[in-house]
């Protein structure tokens, strides 16, 4: 089996090899024919991939093919890094013996399920707080301190409207033109 220089370098010299603790997002393939098995770790800021670890068990062409992924990642942006192709991979290590193609799929699609589970855990994340502003407006109108009931947004004891700050999402006072706790000026529509 002939393997290209780059493939070579990447099996003797791989980039990137390691297990992440606080990874953004973990994304595990494995083939169960061949045996190959591979985890990739991502950290992600300002929505680009800054760290890229992975771990694989498997022949050389496995491990060249997760080193090329993560350095293929390596500071992308999460859609760039989705649209890292198996062939991009393939091509990029100088080519596969066709037998060891399914190594540059795994590689690539361990990437995009460690972007999945970070999207997925963004969104979590997004409802969990939506949520939790919902449960922090339950409690006492700030006008006149009556019991709100439920989720409405006026209070029955005094008829009004209860109004929140559109940036900390706190109560305003009545008729306030500025949030007493963040300080954002209010416009009212």
């Amino acid at each position: 089996m002939i393997y290209s220089d780059k493939v070579m370098k990447h099996f003797e010299n791989p980039q990137n090899v390691g297990v992440m603790k606080d990874a953004d997002g973990v994304g595990k393939v494995g083939n169960p024919v061949c045996g190959d098995m591979m985890t990739f770790y991502i950290k992600v800021k300002d929505g680009r991939i800054k760290d890229v670890k992975f771990q694989t068990f498997g022949c050389g062409a496995a491990i060249a093919v997760s080193s090329m992924v993560s350095e293929m990642a390596l500071g992308k942006t999460l859609e760039e890094a989705k649209r890292i192709t198996n062939d991009d991979v393939a091509e990029e290590l100088g080519g596969l013996p066709k037998n060891k193609h399914h190594c540059s799929n795994l590689g690539a699609d361990a990437l995009h399920k460690a972007i999945e589970d970070l999207q997925d855990k963004q969104k979590k994340g997004k409802k969990t707080a939506a949520a939790k502003t919902v449960v922090e407006r339950k409690g006492n109108c700030p006008y006149c301190e009556g019991p709100i009931v439920g989720l409405e947004l006026f209070c029955k004891k005094c008829n009004l409207k209860i109004d929140y700050c559109p940036e900390c999402g706190k109560p305003l006072q009545k008729g306030s033109k500025e949030c007493p706790h963040c300080g954002v000026r209010v416009i009212k529509k």
